[in-house]
């Protein structure tokens, strides 16, 4: 018996890539599945920290897709390979700091790269055209095909009638008939094959798997790099973005403030790498400094904590500082009204 073609699908977590892998699958093709981290994606940071979000299931979506398909998941951590793709994108950004089209050719690239060195066939992902305006076009599909250096062995199971046949079809690894010709933003297609297919309760597509799509995250970052005059990052920056109340007070430095205890928890984790702040007197939240802060600037920066506490409305306020040099001192504070902090001041 001949052995079965072998395929690796792209698993961002999401129903496309769930639906894409499933349609190979019913093929008789052997799928497994690989799935990128950079660092940016949503899932699995700031819903298992936060309060609001505890009624959200706990769970890493790609490999809750790798389980409803019954297939192996290689998660490859791309980090540091990716920072260029971030800073210097080919194609530039899209609505954000989002570099979707330079992000999509890098992971085909990558994923052409394990296909060759574990013997595979051909590579799936769960692309629509028209479903994302910088990334997922007709005229940008041959581009990630050809600068990944996938060219036909990339396929799209949910839009392939709507484009030129490729390898795996061409081949008759599989039945173009039985592909589909989903285009447009519209989620319905997806939503009733999901139900022919019977899976529930996956990833809702709303906001996208990656936070450089989110706007206030990407405000965050292009401040980060315009306040170190640096257009770099490493993953402790990166995750202290999706964390907390960020404020500029002054060009120099930032407060990341938690917003609840969870969060507060969370950066206990970063206490050694910056000065920080905490009321002793009320219940408030752990701030972190980031920048070089004079006597004056830790005066308001303690004023700031003290507005954040449930001490906002009293006369005074204990606040805890512990500076970098290892220096720890009590200061009793007026907490800054609420009309004294801009709105430009928050990030």
């Amino acid at each position: 018996m001949k052995d079965a073609r072998k395929a690796v699908a792209l698993i961002s977590g999401g129903l496309d890539s769930l639906l894409a892998a499933k349609v190979i699958q019913q093929q008789g093709i052997h799928v497994e599945g690989i799935n990128f981290y950079t660092g940016f994606c949503v899932e699995g940071h700031t819903h298992a920290i936060r309060k609001k979000d505890q009624a959200k299931p706990k769970r890493n979506n790609a490999l809750w897709v790798a389980e409803q398909l019954g297939i192996k998941l290689h998660i490859v951590d791309i980090i540091e390979e990716y920072k260029d793709v971030v800073i210097n994108p080919k194609h530039g950004y899209g609505a954000n700091l989002n570099p979707c089209l330079d992000c999509k050719v890098f992971m085909v690239q990558k994923a052409r790269e394990w296909i060759e060195k574990n013997n595979f066939d051909f590579i799936i992902t769960g692309e629509v055209i028209g479903q994302r305006p910088k990334s997922q076009r007709k005229d940008t599909m041959p581009v990630i095909a050809r600068e990944s250096g996938a060219e036909q062995l990339l396929l799209r199971p949910l839009c392939a009638q709507n484009l030129e046949p490729t390898t795996p079809e061409l081949e008759g690894w599989v039945d173009r008939e039985k592909l589909h010709d989903f285009e447009g933003r519209s989620r319905k297609p997806q939503m009733a094959l999901a139900e022919q297919f019977g899976f529930e309760d996956y990833a809702q597509p709303a906001g996208g798997c990656c936070f450089l799509t989110d706007a206030q995250y990407s405000n965050k970052l292009a401040d980060m790099w315009k306040s170190r005059g640096d257009r770099s990052y490493e993953i402790d920056d990166i995750m202290l973005l999706k964390v907390g109340r960020h404020l500029r007070p002054r060009p120099h430095f930032k407060m990341i403030i938690g917003r609840e205890d969870g969060e507060n928890k969370f950066l206990q984790g970063y206490r050694k790498q910056y000065t920080h702040l905490f009321t002793t007197s009320h219940n408030g939240p752990l701030v972190l400094i980031d920048g070089k802060i004079d006597e004056d600037d830790l005066q308001l920066a303690a004023q700031i904590t003290a507005r954040f506490s449930q001490g906002r409305n009293a006369d005074k306020v204990d606040v805890e500082i512990h500076t970098l040099d290892g220096e720890s001192l009590t200061r009793r504070i007026t907490p800054v009204a609420g009309e004294a902090i801009p709105r430009d001041w928050y990030l």
